[in-house]
């Protein structure tokens, strides 16, 4: 081959020749019309580059475009870019953070001399639409340390000075400017082409943040926003926030006082209301009914641990800052947990253990306490205290992929039981700074991998993804209005086995250390059941219903009937309520439709002469008559088949 020619590698494998420098621009231009308007950047050697950066040797090539992660993730970085030129422009002398792309959208961090308002962020959007139109090109720079240092404090940016002061030890390093019309900042990138690509922009609200996340330090203003190429996909955002809100599971957990997060108790801190109670109570049961199934012995860890375990654990020199201060207890020091793992290890570590005993399963709720910033703190989603589905396999090798396929179907069919049947999956390898043997990662990362294709799972590779102490799989939820949510996590510990000197003796009667498997299903009960609330928008299937019907007579002279029928439910192990109040009949029955009840069963003359029923069921329009014993087999048959209605 020519030497003035490279050869780049497509997706599908294609192979093309290209003259040296190429650009990925020209690439997608050479591909198709619409897929050089629709392009973003590249990934060129799984690194992201942006467009017009020129290629000199052969490579393997993606075109990004909106429809990929990577995509988003440069857009909505840009995006934060323009917001920040936007702002500079309509508060002169404001300061700056940074403004990362997240999940969904961007942010930036801000300091400007008064609090900002809804209006503000209007106008911010309308110069944001001013300054895309004008379609200026970001422009990459490159400088030195002491050159940088400078420049931002010519310009009288001190946050972009500190983190820049930070790499003065390293005067070799190069760094990376961005000029984007009148507007300069710091950044990595890589950026879009040009403002004109960021066509549909919404910013969505100001909240309270502190430069670096650190309460000490100076407060910010955080804007957030979203960003889309086109105009449908932005008003389908915001449809989708706007269902969102109706499903927010602090309000609906409020109406239906299901649960409350008091103040006075503490932030984060939440309490469980009877009817909360009880779903909490019918989650755990199934939980503990299928660990037993398959092999799991349950166990209870106290709430505190002494200093000592912390240390030998390695979490008061790694997680120390998300952990609750130390206590002083009669000379000793001792923490709240903010994690069960090092208990399930002393249990494993209580005697000495044979290779025939393993695997050895332990499984526990055990509820845990970690400190998260009150500006974090979310309802159920995001808490201080919460209670992990927590189970930890210790095997020998050649158990160790049987096992992962085990917790992976008992992942998914317990997610299943509950209505989520659409997963993505994650597979997380070696980061560069890990612990462990090559060949432990390499057959703890095989194991992983099979498991997930023999149950025949799609799965993403996350590259370096993976804990310093292990690979792990990650399987998130797509709820009703298609979101995903994190939830089930099998992860390896290559770690606490060495901390601990676990051992087994093995067939050949010497000491064997063993693999260590973290897994929970649900992540923690708390977060479970506030997605379960926004999934079902409150109305949740039969089994977890609080109440799961509602006897309404029509006038005082059935109530009688009605107490029967409920003492019959009762003792069949039905939950249910008799509405006796000197109400319309009406409004009875809208009230048990709020408080999103699946069964209203109304009766009257009718009912009592005949031993029947009439039966509304939730969401549904009119009502049909069944004799009660024909209701009674319907509504135990749907809790115990678990099915919708």
């Amino acid at each position: 081959m020519d030497d003035n020619f490279i050869n780049i590698t497509l997706p599908d494998g294609t192979v093309k020749q290209f003259p040296k420098g190429v650009t990925s621009f020209e690439i997608a231009s050479s591909l198709s019309k619409k897929l050089a308007e629709e392009a973003l950047a590249a990934l060129v050697n799984d690194k992201v580059k942006e467009l017009e950066v020129p290629i000199n040797e052969d490579a393997i090539v993606k075109i990004l475009t909106f429809e990929d992660e990577l995509g988003k993730e440069v857009y909505w970085h840009s995006s934060s870019h323009l917001m920040a030129h936007a702002i500079e422009e309509l508060f002169p002398g404001a300061k700056f953070g940074v403004g990362p792309a997240i999940e969904n959208g961007f942010y930036y961090d801000i300091l400007v001399d008064r609090k900002l308002t809804q209006d503000d962020l209007k106008q911010i959007e309308l110069k944001m639409y001013e300054l895309s139109k004008a379609n200026k090109p970001f422009i990459r720079k490159e400088c030195g340390v002491k050159e940088a240092i400078e420049f931002f404090t010519e310009k009288g940016d001190p946050f972009k000075v500190e983190l820049l002061k930070e790499l003065e030890n390293k005067p070799d390093e190069i760094i990376s400017i961005y000029e984007e019309g009148s507007f300069t900042d710091l950044c990595r990138g890589p950026h879009l082409p040009s403002t004109g690509k960021i066509r549909f922009v919404k910013l969505l609200n100001i909240s309270g943040s502190y430069w670096r996340g650190d309460s000490k330090n100076i407060p910010l203003q955080r804007i957030y926003g979203i960003s889309f190429p086109k105009k449908k996909e932005l008003d389908d955002y915001l449809n989708l926030l706007e269902e969102a809100k109706k499903r927010d599971h602090r309000k609906i957990g409020k109406e239906l006082e299901l649960f409350l997060i008091d103040e006075e108790v503490g932030g984060g801190l939440a309490i469980w209301l009877p009817k909360g109670a009880i779903i909490r109570k019918l989650i755990e049961d199934y939980w503990k009914d299928e660990h037993l199934k398959r092999g799991y012995q349950l166990v209870y860890t106290p709430h505190v641990g002494k200093e000592t375990l912390w240390q030998t654990s390695g979490h008061l020199s790694f997680y120390q800052e998300n952990m609750y201060p130390r206590m002083q207890v009669e000379e000793e020091g001792y923490y709240v947990k903010p994690m069960n793992c090092p208990f399930h290890v002393e249990i494993y570590k209580s005697k000495q253990r044979s290779y025939k005993e393993l695997p050895i399963r332990l499984a526990e709720l055990g509820t845990v306490y970690r400190y998260e910033r009150s500006g974090a703190l979310h309802g159920l989603m995001r808490v201080r205290g919460f209670t992990q589905d927590d189970a930890h396999i210790i095997c020998r090798e050649d158990q160790v992929e049987e096992e992962i396929k085990n917790v992976l179907h008992l992942a998914i069919d317990t997610l299943k039981s509950y209505g989520f049947d659409e997963f993505d999956v994650f597979l997380s390898t070696r980061p560069e700074k890990s612990v462990g043997d090559d060949r432990m990662w390499g057959i703890a990362t095989n194991s992983l991998r099979k498991a997930i294709e023999s149950v025949g799972l799609e799965y993403k590779i996350d590259e370096g993804g993976g804990a310093f102490y292990g690979p792990k799989i990650d399987i998130k939820i797509k709820d009703a209005i298609g979101r995903f949510w994190q939830c089930s996590t099998i992860q390896f510990d290559f770690n606490l086995p060495e901390r601990f000197d676990m051992y087994y003796i093995g067939e050949d009667n010497t000491k064997h250390r063993p693999y260590m498997v973290h897994r929970a299903i649900f992540g923690s009960i708390e977060r479970f059941i506030g997605v379960l609330i926004e999934h079902y928008a409150g109305f949740l299937p039969v089994w977890l219903a609080p109440v799961q019907a509602k006897i309404i007579p029509i006038a005082d002279k059935h109530i009688d009937y009605a107490n029967k029928l409920k003492s019959i439910m009762v003792s069949e192990g039905i939950r249910v309520e008799v509405d006796d109040r000197s109400e319309r009949m009406n409004k009875k029955i809208r009230d048990a439709e709020i408080q999103k009840i699946p069964y209203m069963l109304v009766v009257g003359d009718k009912e009592v002469e005949t031993e029947s029923v009439s039966v509304r069921e939730k969401g549904k329009q009119g009502s049909y008559s069944l004799t009660f014993s024909e209701f009674l087999n319907k509504i135990k048959s749907v809790i115990n088949n678990k099915e919708k209605i």
